[in-house]
């Protein structure tokens, strides 16, 4: 009897839960996936900007700390008392530290094709592993305006030139080329195009509408340098024969309108369709960097003023380690002005990460394929993100996926 009633004194005094997101946090990946399921039940989440790595603070609820204990996902109790001194802590004006509150599951759409290519999406991997719900769509999906359904929106691994990867030179041959080159081509017959390149311009068009309406945009790998590449080449033919059954202009890269582009300007298309390039926007094979010492720094924002970037680059550490992709980093010198860097190698003259906001909506490219596999080939298998539940680069991922949930705060003037 004594037993139980100390147990009622400890729960009657538990106001909140604190996950805790700094070194101590046994899986910091399926916690984003708890913050999300939490506010999927009309509970109330407070991210805890750079408070112990960016912390969950939940509403007491006996529900919210079986699933974490059923997902592994490391947690505190704590009474009132305690919980009055960790906001005074974090109001404090002379702290770097901020409170949001999370009040609206996003919805997820994923763009990928319906048929299976041989390689994986982080995106899709991480959200699956934090068991954070996601819709595929694809092109028809877009073209038939069914993105206003969706909060947010990925691009992975994508050509949105019309170029097919750029795989022709090493996979031409390849029963999954040949086989999504078919599947291309009919899509665009369908839906009313002549060529592949047609229909991707107007998908991304339709994409940068969605996002300048309100949406948000979340981009990796090849992702991201070809979304933009595509909008400055509106109206211009920049696909060799093999790729359109006609010869590129010769006179694209003058042609090219870097007022249509969300985040790259000045850069020079690569015009030989052999090489696995689409111009100079990513470093890959011009970067003096290997494995080992490929890092890139997350830079820190004022939480209470920058409060966007200070949620996008919330993490339990602050160097990360690089990783390649298709499109691995972007050549600084060719980001916009009005972009904000939020990872870079600085020696390398590398940007890594970065924002953006477009009309009404906002923007996130992060260069690289798999945060977790260094050098990520076509047919590798997946990562199995059991072995890196405390992965700073798919920290990154899921701060995205939860930044629209934040309540936005009035501008202040």
């Amino acid at each position: 009897m004594l037993i139980f009633c100390l147990l009622l004194s400890i729960c009657a005094k538990a106001s909140s839960i604190l996950v805790f997101m700094d070194e101590d946090q046994k899986n910091h990946l399926k916690a984003y996936g708890i913050a999300y399921w939490t506010i999927s039940k009309q509970l109330e989440v407070d991210w805890l900007l750079n408070y112990r790595g960016g912390s969950f603070l939940i509403k007491y609820n006996k529900n919210v700390e079986d699933e974490l204990k059923i997902r592994g996902v490391s947690y505190e109790v704590l009474a009132d008392g305690k919980v009055v001194n960790l906001l005074n802590e974090i109001s404090d004006p002379s702290v770097n530290m901020e409170m949001v509150k999370l009040e609206k599951t996003p919805k997820i759409a994923v763009y990928s094709p319906k048929s299976k290519l041989p390689w994986d999406d982080a995106v899709t991997l991480v959200l699956t592993y934090a068991e954070i719900p996601y819709d595929v769509i694809y092109d028809d999906d877009i073209l038939q305006d069914k993105l206003s359904k969706y909060d947010w929106l990925h691009l992975h691994h994508e050509d949105f030139t019309g170029q097919y990867g750029r795989f022709y030179a090493s996979f031409r041959y390849a029963n999954w080329y040949q086989d999504d080159v078919k599947n291309q081509e009919a899509l665009a017959k369908r839906m009313g195009y002549k060529k592949v390149s047609e229909m991707k311009l107007a998908v991304a068009k339709h994409i940068k509408e969605y996002c300048a309406g309100g949406g948000f945009l979340f981009a990796m790998c090849s992702g991201t340098d070809s979304f933009d590449i595509a909008l400055a080449a509106d109206g211009v033919d920049i696909c060799a024969t093999m790729f359109d059954g006609d010869p590129a202009d010769p006179n694209a890269q003058s042609k090219l309108d870097f007022n249509k582009t969300m985040a790259f300007q000045n850069f020079k298309l690569d015009n030989n369709p052999m090489n696995y390039e689409f111009s100079d926007i990513d470093v890959t094979n011009s970067r003096g960097l290997n494995q080992s010492n490929d890092y890139f720094t997350l830079f820190d924002f004022s939480a209470k003023w920058d409060l966007v970037p200070t949620m996008l680059t919330q993490n339990h550490d602050k160097v990360i380690k690089g990783f390649m992709g298709q499109t691995t980093a972007f050549k600084k010198g060719l980001v916009k002005t009005s972009v904000t860097v939020l990872g870079e190698n600085k020696g390398a003259a590398e940007v890594r990460y970065l924002h953006g906001e477009i009309g009404k909506g906002q923007f996130t490219f992060y260069g690289g394929h798999d945060p977790e596999d260094y050098q990520h080939a076509v047919g590798d298998p997946p990562t199995d993100l059991n072995l890196h539940p405390n992965s700073p680069g798919y920290r990154l991922i899921l701060n995205n996926v939860l930044f629209p949930a934040a309540k936005k705060k009035p501008q202040k003037t």
